[in-house]
């Protein structure tokens, strides 16, 4: 009465198993290291964008007024809202103020001991401050410290 019915049962054996675990753990030995370092690498090229981004609206405000940002405490108001041909600013568009805004806002620093500051100094130091600006010359850098590098050993002020 009884008919013994035997299954076609397919499994992993054990030895299956233990060889996708240690490819899986040999994939997670190469692949964790190159994550961790991606982030650093992601706040270089970050710090490398917002560079360019303020080293840009810089040139675009000098393009329409023929002189750079005033100074270092003005910047900000300069690029982020409107202005006239001298350069005075303005929230609002008016029939004087037909210039910019450059930027929506200023980016903030990426690296170093002044990340995520929005600010600008005239000089380096301190960590108030994500940027330098030079007025005479136009130029923005990275407001930090000379013993701030990179990966690859080049100084963020240098970017």
């Amino acid at each position: 009465m009884f008919s013994s019915i035997r299954r076609n049962t397919r499994a992993f054996s054990l030895i299956e198993l233990v060889i996708v675990v240690v490819i899986i753990g040999i994939i997670a030995a190469i692949a964790i290291p190159r994550m961790s370092r991606g982030a650093t690498g992601a706040n270089d090229n970050a710090l490398l964008g917002n560079l360019s981004v303020l080293r840009k609206a810089v040139d675009l405000y000098q393009a329409e007024h023929s002189a750079f940002p005033t100074d270092e405490t003005t910047i900000t108001n300069q690029l982020t809202q409107y202005t006239d041909a001298a350069g005075a600013v303005s929230a609002t568009r008016t029939g004087n103020y037909i210039y910019g805004p450059y930027l929506r806002a200023i980016p903030p620093l990426t690296v170093g001991a002044a990340k995520s500051q929005v600010a600008f100094v005239a000089t380096q130091g301190g960590t108030t401050a994500g940027w330098v600006y030079d007025a005479t010359a136009g130029t923005v850098k990275a407001n930090c410290p000379d013993a701030e590098v990179d990966a690859a050993g080049k100084k963020y002020n240098t970017y």
